[in-house]
């Protein structure tokens, strides 16, 4: 897959991201720093580094899954596959200008 054929997925794969909400913050999980990497292979795998705002997260086996899906639909994404990871902790920080002025978090 060449280099301009990935960045033109990453950025479908970052505009399916915007379409999926954490339920305790109304703003959406890529512009939250929900969305810690996005790595796409030669063959159209996309796999997703995310984590959730805690552990007790309401939604922490639901929304891995239903991001996963999003991304498998994009057309041509050859299979999705999203890690959910710890590390670091997700903090208020990690928000995007545009979330913290949303939620006035600013």
């Amino acid at each position: 897959m060449e280099i301009a054929a990935k960045i033109a997925l990453e950025i479908k794969v970052i505009e399916v991201l915007t379409t999926c909400f954490d339920p305790e913050i109304p703003t959406n999980i890529y512009d939250l720093g929900l969305v810690y990497g996005i790595n796409i292979d030669d063959e159209a795998n996309v796999h997703t580094i995310m984590t959730l705002t805690s552990p007790s997260c309401p939604v922490a086996g639901t929304l891995p899954p239903e991001v996963e899906e999003k991304i498998r639909n994009i057309p041509g994404v050859s299979s999705s596959n999203v890690e959910v990871t710890w590390d670091p902790a997700w903090s208020k920080d990690m928000m995007s200008e545009t979330a913290k002025f949303e939620t006035g978090m600013m």
